[in-house]
């Protein structure tokens, strides 16, 4: 009978602290099997747009769908690339320009697993995830952010 896994929260409220983030990877310097770490790091810009320059991005989700697929794009890559560990964490609220607001880390026992399955899992959770941003100006105006 096959084992099914916990659907993890990959949500976090405000940014994502440089702690968080050191604390992840000094718990991987035990394992000593892991030859390779990759990491990413989405960052507020503070783009100006049309004369306005962003001060922060609030976000929002379906949580619970975005949670789901979010686990389906980690089972593929975990198929697809031979990784042995892989953490995900999005912001939800308001993230300042120049915080940050996603962080995946993958580690495997090679590097080029580990990049090939970054590169992957970023542009899929950038791409399928019911994730949105809206783009606070300095004015207080706003507007919905596209992805790129």
């Amino acid at each position: 009978m096959e084992k099914t896994k916990k659907i993890k929260n990959v949500f976090r409220e405000g940014a994502i602290s440089s702690e968080m983030i050191g604390k992840s990877i000094a718990t991987h310097q035990t394992k000593t099997q892991i030859g390779a770490h990759e990491i990413f790091l989405g960052q507020v810009r503070a783009d100006v747009i049309d004369g306005k320059m962003v001060c922060a991005i609030e976000y929002s989700a379906h949580e619970e769908m975005a949670n789901q697929i979010v686990h389906d794009i980690r089972e593929a890559a975990f198929e697809k690339y031979d990784l042995s560990c892989m953490h995900i964490y999005h912001s939800l609220g308001s993230v300042a320009a120049g915080e940050i607001c996603l962080f995946v880390f993958v580690s495997s026992a090679h590097r080029i697993p580990a990049r090939e399955a970054l590169a992957f899992l970023v542009d899929e959770i950038k791409s399928k995830c019911p994730i949105f941003g809206k783009e606070i100006f300095e004015d207080k105006s706003h507007q919905w952010k596209v992805n790129k």
